[in-house]
């Protein structure tokens, strides 16, 4: 079997940073029209002021907490590859739109569900659910999941 050729990352990193510069550029616009609003002195300028400075602030913990997570979910990918563990999809058959077909994404899952079911405190199997989840198209579960996997893995990278 071939080697998987490794993607460069380079565009899609200088998209993430294009797109951090335009939102910081939109949260300081924000300040500074909340401050103006304050500036004002009415008390239903005051008001907006203060829920227009909340957007920016919020926007930021926002930003950072998705990057952290996108970080940290590399980082998961990284590890459950180098550990020969990573979720293999290459060979399922795939949707002109790209997407694993229900019937194959659900067969992984029952194969991936099982093995989580045997040791469910394994960060690698919790990813690898995660991901199965994600695949049969159950979003919700796949995001509970890959936090149970994030918190299992900070655990196992604390030891």
């Amino acid at each position: 079997m071939a080697a998987k050729k490794k993607s460069d990352a380079r565009p899609i990193i200088a998209v993430i940073a294009f797109l951090v510069v335009a939102l910081c550029v939109y949260f300081v616009l924000l300040g500074r029209i909340a401050v103006q609003l304050i500036g004002h002195g009415s008390i239903v300028s005051i008001g907006l002021g203060i829920g227009v400075f909340l957007l920016p602030l919020l926007g930021v913990w926002m930003v950072i907490s998705t990057l952290k997570s996108g970080i940290e979910h590399q980082r998961m990918v990284a590890a459950a590859q180098e550990l020969g563990r990573d979720l293999d999809t290459d060979s399922l058959p795939r949707r002109p739109s790209g997407r694993i077909e229900k019937d194959a994404a659900m067969e992984l899952f029952e194969e991936v569900k099982t093995e989580w079911e045997a040791d469910p405190s394994d960060w690698v199997s919790t990813y690898r659910i995660a991901r199965a989840y994600d695949y049969a198209g159950d979003r919700s579960r796949a995001r509970e999941m890959m936090k149970r996997a994030s918190e299992q893995y900070r655990l196992a990278q604390a030891k």
